[in-house]
């Protein structure tokens, strides 16, 4: 005696269920790993920075003028020896090139991102507006 099993397929609409799970999932990813990138490369920045600093800073205790320096840092680089490639050195997280200049006393360097800055004010202006939203709430408590 044969037995004749009933075979259960998947309707169109269960596909597009599933389908629509995995398009939200894969959304809340993205959003979640798009912040995780932008503080990354605030990392990489903040972290090049200094190192950067410190290596020209370096070359300048080495009786070079500061001015020298900054108008040619890749050299300057290159030379110290601490440094394979300078030109990725140069750029910040967001592959953009620093500004490096003097500060006012004329006896330190200071090097700014504005890439990074814009992101530091971003990301101030997000948590002042949670706080303004948590503030509103326990009021109304």
């Amino acid at each position: 005696m044969l037995r004749r099993t009933k075979k259960q397929t998947l309707t169109l609409l269960e596909i597009m269920i599933v389908i629509f799970l995995i398009g939200l999932i894969g959304s809340v990813i993205g959003y979640n790993m798009k912040g995780s990138l932008e503080e990354g490369k605030a990392f990489k920045t903040e972290r090049t920075i200094e190192k950067l600093h410190d290596i020209l800073m370096l070359e300048v205790a080495k009786g070079y003028s500061m001015d020298e320096v900054i108008s040619d840092v890749p050299r300057f680089l290159k030379n110290s020896g601490l440094v394979k490639d300078p030109q990725k050195l140069i750029v910040d997280g967001w592959n953009q090139k620093f500004d490096i200049h003097p500060d006012q006393h004329g006896t330190d360097i200071t090097i700014k991102s504005k890439a990074h800055d814009n992101y530091l004010n971003r990301k101030k202006a997000n948590l002042g507006h949670h706080s303004k939203n948590e503030e509103a709430e326990l009021q109304e408590e």
